[in-house]
């Protein structure tokens, strides 16, 4: 359908100038269905033409028509108010649509060929169990890259590592007074928390503690053997942990270049700020003051001389940006660091980078309701191996599962339900942990706005698609399907919502967005599951209709299994 392109025609006939993406954003649905199947409002063309959005509306409509003469599929356009409505032939738009949904990759586009965007994500500290809080900077930041590879987009993964600072001075300090090798071995990061805890109860009676890890730290940063040997292997073993987390979650990166790794770029940023007149001295500390934003100070050097979290932030920009050869880079972080990401990006910005820009800092709220009764660090592992087992005592209940099988299911569906819940909120928003809310749909037949009804429904899909193709007949070509059987309201509701697929991926990443994937993968669930509980058999004794709506079911299932890839959802060929 090419809507939005007769438009732009129709529009620049009548001197006024709009673009595709302008004109797709702002087509919408008729508040009532019976004006048409779809609108555009004309009230931006107001201010270019001079003349009232009824009037434009009118002139546009008989403009739009001889644009569309030639298009099937448009059976009328209508000026009503300061609305153009579209009224379609229903079998030419299903033709038109499905015929590209039956491509797994339908959706797919390139409006960002021949650009590369860095997504700095997830970014786990070293020596420290990968927690609960990181799961959101990890299902966001890797669906946000999934989202821009469908785009078009070159895409770089990097993991910004918390392998520098004070605390692994503590660490090397609590290891050479309570370490055991074997323990190291055996659970190396359980181990190195639970030293890690023990240093900071045991500080707070001996304040000596302190001086002792702040003095191995300094042994780290002169180079020392024995404190860089220490940092190197917590290091390795540390991401030998996260690894497997990641796999378990789907996620890659392709760069895992932590704080250390821009050590020796610091005083060379630190040196440009000081050459461009930005910084000053205040309470002896090195700061670029950003009173005239309201702006607490950049502090770049302590009075110490130690540098910050911004001083890296810093270094790491420029060398990402001009490294890699990024056109954006998007830093997905809480919201609590929103004001750090306005200091830095201002400093790059006030330095006259010209890619300063390009810099996005993505934030996203808390996890509420999820604690331990000690009230310390919840591991994410600990939250993923609960959920499998909840969702294996559902499947005890399936004698046709084999071991093996109920064990792989419920992986995936726990996976599913944590990460899904995750993403379909808005992301800035902060939520409540709740099994109750996540698993709901678990059972057959009930609904819930979760990930595991979306595991369902595609399940079902293919289930439906096996038995047809199983029976000897495979999935029918685009030009021996006789459209027009697909005549119901319901067939004619899913297939406008795939229609609006490629545009929920854009809109999506506009407003870098994944809950609007998940939405759109509700609504099409949704339409298909009431489609099919309601009467429509998909294979009869019709020969030609059964082919129509395999198609349908294909298409569906085709971009039902898009969005959960691009969400990180696993998806259980059976449940």
């Amino acid at each position: 359908m090419s809507v939005a392109n007769h438009i732009v025609s129709a529009a620049a006939t009548l001197g006024a100038t709009l673009t595709v993406d302008e004109v797709t954003a702002a087509l919408t649905e008729p508040k009532n269905r019976e004006l048409g199947d779809l609108a555009f409002p004309v009230f931006t063309l107001a201010k270019a033409l001079r003349k009232a959005p009824p009037a434009i509306a009118a002139e546009l409509a008989a403009a739009v028509r001889e644009a569309v003469a030639a298009d099937p599929a448009v059976a009328s356009v209508e000026a009503v108010g300061p609305y153009l409505n579209f009224r379609f032939d229903a079998a030419a738009r299903a033709r038109a649509v499905l015929t590209a949904a039956l491509s797994p990759d339908f959706g797919r586009q390139q409006v960002g060929a021949g650009k590369r965007i860095g997504i700095d994500f997830s970014s786990p500290n070293i020596a420290k169990p990968f927690g609960i809080g990181h799961l959101r900077s990890t299902a966001i930041g890797a669906a946000l890259l999934r989202l821009h590879d469908a785009l078009g987009y070159e895409v770089v993964a990097i993991n910004h590592l918390g392998d520098w600072g004070t605390q692994f001075g503590k660490l090397m300090s609590a290891y050479e007074r309570w370490g055991d090798r074997a323990q190291l071995d055996a659970d190396p990061i359980q181990h190195l928390y639970d030293l890690y805890v023990r240093f900071h109860a045991e500080a707070k009676t001996d304040p000596a503690l302190d001086d002792e890890g702040r003095a191995w730290f300094k042994r780290l940063e002169d180079g020392d053997a024995q404190a860089t040997a220490y940092w190197e292997e917590f290091r390795a073993l540390s991401l030998r942990e996260f690894e497997r987390i990641y796999d378990r979650l789907g996620v890659t990166f392709d760069h895992f270049w932590g704080e250390a790794y821009y050590n020796e770029l610091l005083d060379a940023a630190v040196a440009e700020v000081e050459a461009a007149g930005l910084a000053t001295i205040s309470e002896g500390a090195l700061v670029v003051a950003l009173d005239d934003l309201d702006l607490p100070p950049c502090l770049l050097r302590k009075q110490d001389g130690a540098t910050l979290y911004a001083t890296r932030d810093l270094a790491a920009a420029k060398y990402r940006v001009e490294t890699l050869g990024l056109d954006r880079l998007l830093y997905v972080v809480g919201a609590a660091q929103s004001v750090h990401f306005k200091q830095v990006f201002e400093v790059v910005r006030r330095l006259g980078y010209p890619w300063a820009d390009s810099l996005v800092h993505v934030p996203f709220g808390m996890i509420l309701g999820i604690s331990t009764r000690k009230g310390t660090l919840v591991f994410l592992e600990q939250i993923l191996d609960e959920g499998k087992a909840r969702v294996r005592a559902h499947l005890e209940e399936k004698p046709e599962l084999s071991d093996a099988e109920r064990d792989e299911i419920a992986e995936q569906i726990a996976i599913g339900a944590v990460v899904f819940y995750d993403l379909s909120r808005n992301r800035i928003k902060d939520y409540d942990f709740s099994w109750e809310a996540m698993l709901k749909g678990l059972r057959p037949g009930e609904r819930g706005p979760t990930g595991v009804y979306l595991q369902y429904t595609l399940a079902r899909l293919s289930s439906v698609l096996d038995r047809y193709l199983e029976a000897g007949a495979p999935i029918p070509a685009a030009d021996a399907i006789d459209f027009s059987k697909l005549a119901t309201e319901a067939e004619a509701a899913i297939v406008a919502h795939l229609e609006r697929w490629p545009a929920a991926l854009r809109d999506a990443a506009d407003v870098l967005e994944a809950a609007v994937v998940a939405r759109y993968a509700l609504e099409l669930a949704e339409l298909f599951n009431t489609f099919y509980s309601g009467g429509h058999k998909i294979v009869s004794e019709d020969v030609a209709l059964t082919g129509a709506r395999v198609a349908l079911v294909a298409s569906v299932r085709n971009v039902l299994d898009y969005a959960l890839r691009i969400l990180g959802v696993p998806r259980p060929e059976r449940i």
